[in-house]
């Protein structure tokens, strides 16, 4: 499996307050990894160096080849980096058509011989959204909006997607649905780093999984493992 992604050496601090003090992973293309750990531990502070949202202390980002640490948020993005952030984020006071196109662009390089993501595959990958077209995003409920960021993410024709606790707060029905959308796009091979707390979802999902510990990388294997050492998940995860 060709390597899209290498985070090697990361560190990253909040002030004088250090947050990550060696982060090291990597997604292989068309892969599907998972960042696990309690909350505080890194996690969302990892995709945040990822996305140049908070300066590299110490370390690397490479990403299709190139060293993407150090560069603005719109450029990472333009390589082909797609998220959809915790708290969902999505414009309040557009519609939700305006928030589909607000930010959306054109396939790049490999991708660009696919399928394309553009609003007709968005409104048939969640039909939900087809129905809301016209009401604003204030209007949505927490799980319509959960779809729409997901599918602003989309639009952007990402060759990875990052996505950070995208069933936190939601009904099951809804959760089941976002697994679903999940699972066909791993299908169609797209790679992504999934961060949430529901690990019987993850399981069947990821082909391997990142435990980050006070900053940390404690522990990385894939889903047979995990579910062969619950003593594992105990210590890490508190499950």
């Amino acid at each position: 499996m060709a390597e899209q992604l290498r985070i090697h050496g990361l560190q990253a601090s909040y002030g004088q307050a250090q947050a990550l003090f060696d982060i090291s992973l990597s997604v292989g293309r068309g892969e599907v990894i998972t960042l696990l750990g309690r909350n505080g531990m890194g996690r969302s502070t990892t995709v945040k160096c990822l996305f140049g949202l908070l300066p590299v202390k110490a370390g690397s980002i490479h990403f299709d080849g190139a060293r993407v640490d150090g560069l603005p948020s719109y450029q990472i993005a333009r390589r082909g980096l797609g998220l959809v952030p915790e708290g969902r984020q999505v414009f309040a006071d557009l519609s939700v058509e305006e928030n589909l196109v607000a930010t959306a662009r054109a396939p790049r390089g490999a991708a660009a011989g696919g399928r394309p993501w553009n609003l007709e595959r968005v409104y048939g990958f969640f039909p939900r959204l087809a129905e809301r077209r016209q009401n604003m995003g204030s209007q949505l409920s927490g799980g319509e909006q959960q779809m729409l960021a997901i599918s602003r993410a989309l639009m952007t024709n990402p060759s990875l997607l990052v996505l950070d606790e995208a069933t936190e707060g939601l009904a099951p029905v809804v959760r089941a649905e976002i697994w679903r959308a999940l699972a066909e796009l791993k299908r169609e091979g797209l790679s992504m780093i999934v961060i949430d707390k529901n690990l019987g979802s993850l399981l069947p999902l990821a082909d391997r999984h990142f435990v980050i510990e006070k900053g940390r990388i404690a522990w990385s294997g894939d889903s047979q493992q995990l579910r062969d050492d619950p003593a594992l998940v105990e210590r890490y995860l508190g499950v």
